[in-house]
């Protein structure tokens, strides 16, 4: 399973309405969107509609939705999923000029 939660630290809350692509890579072909979300009020996704296998996939946070004038626009953050059966969490902690993310528990 792969989940997020957006921070904002400039404003010290929740990140909410932020948009999220989940793309899976296959190898030949390239990116696949697996999934879609919007953070809710907490700044989580705790589903993204389908469990994750393994390999290779790809977070895109779509910032300028949440921060229209964001020096990063789009977040793109990849992962490998080695065990499926493992919870992958990824946070992001935001602000207009930074971003910091590693992997939760």
């Amino acid at each position: 399973m792969i989940t997020t939660h957006v921070l904002d630290t400039a404003r010290g809350v929740p990140a909410a309405r932020v948009p999220v692509e989940l793309d899976f890579f296959i190898s030949g072909q390239g990116w696949r969107e697996v999934g879609r979300g919007i953070t809710n009020n907490d700044g989580r996704i705790v589903e993204f509609g389908e469990p994750a296998a393994a390999g290779v996939y790809r977070l895109m946070f779509d910032v300028a939705a949440y921060i229209p004038d964001a020096f990063f626009p789009s977040i793109s953050i990849t992962i490998e999923v080695r065990d499926p059966n493992e919870h992958y969490h990824i946070p992001v902690l935001l602000s207009p000029f930074s971003y910091t993310t590693y992997r939760g528990s």
